[in-house]
């Protein structure tokens, strides 16, 4: 059985609505203390306010920030390890599309249709970000010899698919990334994967003005069982892999299950030709 994560501290970012809301409760439920980012600081109060319900209040701390700006990991990363005294798991959600950036129902049109302005503020929060956050997270993980890293990416198909960019060409990049960076933390004790929901998953990700049925959009909890488990001792080891929330059977042991629903991050199942279909996201 996979331990709980009492001593464990983890960054998550995008913590204030959807995956990362939900990826936070989880953790502080395993017994995890959480330094909870998000730049909407009343997101983040509805975040702490489920905390404090769920009697993890003191376990949480909330911190206001752009995770885009260069000076902001490095205060985040401070703030963590003052308030709970290291750090062990960063998990890399904030996440932005071009819904997000425009009024709501409007449509996202075509690639020439983006400006440069939407295009880049996509590519600082879903590439540059990751990698500001991992830059400032990683050097503390190395030197105690353990850490986490776990970017939420998105599903393969999205990432080439037309109408989705560059939502799906910076999630992309942001798995690239985080491959290489498994490969050269090898060795270190510090391990990188990908967790992805499987599909569109009902966040605001997604429009509320164009459904589809939202009936049918992933849950944002499955997320949570394989976040602990790539959290724990138990994964010690599994690195450069991405793992799908939707393909979690709880009623296997987590070694099982972890097989059942991981595989080899993008490029490597591209080489091997063992891409599996995922629903778009």
């Amino acid at each position: 059985m996979t331990e709980k994560l009492d001593g464990k501290v983890a960054i998550v970012t995008g913590a204030g609505r959807g995956l990362g809301r939900v990826m936070t409760l989880g953790l502080l439920a395993a017994g995890a203390r959480v330094a909870a980012v998000e730049i909407d600081g009343s997101a983040l109060d509805e975040t702490g306010a489920a905390a404090e319900q769920s009697g993890a209040g003191d376990r949480i701390l909330d911190v206001v920030a752009d995770v885009t700006r260069d000076d902001n990991g490095p205060k985040i990363v401070r703030a963590a390890t003052q308030r709970f005294g290291h750090l062990d798991i960063l998990v890399n959600n904030a996440g932005v599309n071009i819904g997000l950036l425009r009024a709501e129902g409007q449509p996202p049109g075509k690639f020439w249709e983006v400006t440069p302005t939407e295009f880049r503020r996509i590519i600082d929060v879903n590439v540059v970000a990751a990698f500001l956050m991992m830059r400032a997270a990683v050097p503390p993980m190395i030197k105690q010899g353990w850490g986490r890293i776990i970017n939420v990416t998105t599903s393969l198909d999205t990432m080439w698919r037309g109408g989705m960019q560059p939502y799906g060409g910076s999630k992309a990049a942001n798995e690239a990334h985080l491959l290489a960076v498994a490969q050269e933390l090898s060795g270190t004790g510090v391990t990188a994967n990908v967790l992805v929901p499987g599909g569109a998953a009902n966040t605001r990700m997604v429009s509320r003005v164009a459904p589809p049925d939202r009936a049918k959009l992933i849950a944002p909890e499955v997320m949570v069982a394989p976040l602990i488990w790539l959290c724990s001792n138990d994964s010690d080891g599994v690195s450069g892999q991405r793992f799908i929330g939707m393909r979690w059977d709880s009623s296997l042991p987590p070694a099982e299950a972890a097989k059942k629903a991981g595989a080899p991050a993008a490029w490597q199942q591209l080489g091997r030709q063992a891409i599996r279909p995922e629903r778009a996201s």
